[in-house]
């Protein structure tokens, strides 16, 4: 089943899976540049049907503070 969700910019957001099958999210940024913070955020798989990698709570929290070093550099803000 497919969703599709409109976010105005600069508008606050999250995405949350309540499903108990895994969900894949497609993100479209316009104007183009924020892909870029996802690449440098860098948590790569294999393919498009590859789980993500399971993430120990050290790991989550290493890539979270990555994420927010990043954040002022890419013109985001995390909440």
């Amino acid at each position: 089943m497919c969703r599709r969700a409109v976010v105005p910019a600069n508008a606050p957001h999250q995405f949350k899976n309540a499903a108990v099958h895994p969900a894949r999210l497609l993100c479209i940024c316009a104007p183009a540049g924020q892909d870029a913070f996802f690449e440098a955020v860098d948590v790569r798989v294999a393919g498009r049907t590859t789980p993500p990698p399971e993430l120990d709570p050290g790991e989550q929290a290493a890539l979270k503070a990555k994420a927010e070093g990043l954040a002022l550099q890419y013109r985001t803000e995390l909440l």
